[in-house]
């Protein structure tokens, strides 16, 4: 077993993070406990698989969040640790996020970018979650994980699978998910996704220029432009991305077309994701009228 403390730049607000991550929490995959959040994964290491657990905890006061590895996977404690650097946002530098931000960003100033441990995970729930709610879309995950996860032992009674790989998801049929309540639409994207994943067409974790991925992400059938922007802002950590055409963004804009808020919108570069966040959590906030 491995414990190290990775740094962050104060202010952070733990209380949201731990709020965000414990109402999405894929039963029997993750789990926020209190303050503790922990997981199953697995790790590619020189073509080799390696499974196993993190639990990490923050420590306000030294500014560290306390990531233990489970022994299995103590040789990539590296890759985790940078893993959970992009979930907890923990390279974002608030105080410059917030300038850009102004008054948007002043009775937040410690709101972070929730990013992934597992891109292809983020995809496939990102898709389940289109069009029903934050509760819906972990249940109908959950049962995808329960089904098609593969079992893994740990000391935590409530992990006990990882996520389905993307090899596992693509030898699926629709009515396979239809069975677990996924849209048939949305059925044959999952299995177009995970195939374009497991055969190298869609790499995920090796995007490195984000609006080459979200065309990329445009080109799959069942793809539109908020799943593949929300995807872009979590798997990708992309600073830049504004959800204009997003339900609860367009409602803190009433009256005025999309044009119009993507415009006023620009206000906020090069920090869009993050005023996506905070128009997401600041039922307070209302635009300046001309």
């Amino acid at each position: 077993m491995t414990k190290m403390l990775l740094t962050y730049q104060p202010p952070y607000d733990w209380q949201w993070m731990t709020a965000f991550l414990g109402a999405r929490a894929l039963q029997g995959v993750e789990q926020q406990d209190g303050e503790d959040y922990q997981r199953t994964l697995a790790v590619i290491h020189h073509g080799v698989r390696l499974t196993g657990w993190l639990r990490l905890r923050p420590l306000e006061d030294v500014n560290s969040v306390e990531l233990e590895v489970s022994p299995s996977l103590v040789p990539v404690a590296d890759i985790v640790a940078r893993q959970v650097r992009r979930l907890l946002d923990l390279d974002a530098q608030p105080l410059l996020i917030a300038e850009g931000l102004g008054v948007l960003a002043e009775n937040a100033v410690g709101l972070r970018l929730p990013g992934c441990i597992n891109r292809f995970e983020l995809t496939v729930r990102a898709i389940l979650g289109q069009l029903v709610s934050v509760k819906m879309a972990a249940t109908l995950a959950t049962r995808l994980t329960e089904k098609w996860g593969e079992p893994v032992t740990t000391p935590f009674p409530a992990l006990t699978h990882l996520f389905p790989s993307p090899a596992s998801v693509g030898k699926l049929t629709v009515d396979d998910l239809r069975g677990i309540g996924v849209q048939a639409k949305r059925a044959a994207c999952l299995i177009n996704i995970a195939l374009a994943v497991e055969e190298g067409r869609l790499p995920l974790d090796e995007i490195t220029d984000v609006q080459d991925g979200v065309r990329q992400l445009l080109a799959m059938p069942g793809i539109g432009n908020w799943t593949a922007s929300y995807v872009a802002m979590r798997a990708w950590s992309a600073p830049d991305v504004f959800l204009g055409g997003d339900y609860l963004i367009k409602q803190r804009f009433p009256g005025m077309t999309p044009g119009k808020i993507a415009r006023y919108a620009e206000v906020w570069k090069p920090w869009r994701t993050y005023a996506t966040l905070h128009l997401w959590f600041n039922n307070d906030w209302q635009p300046d009228t001309p």
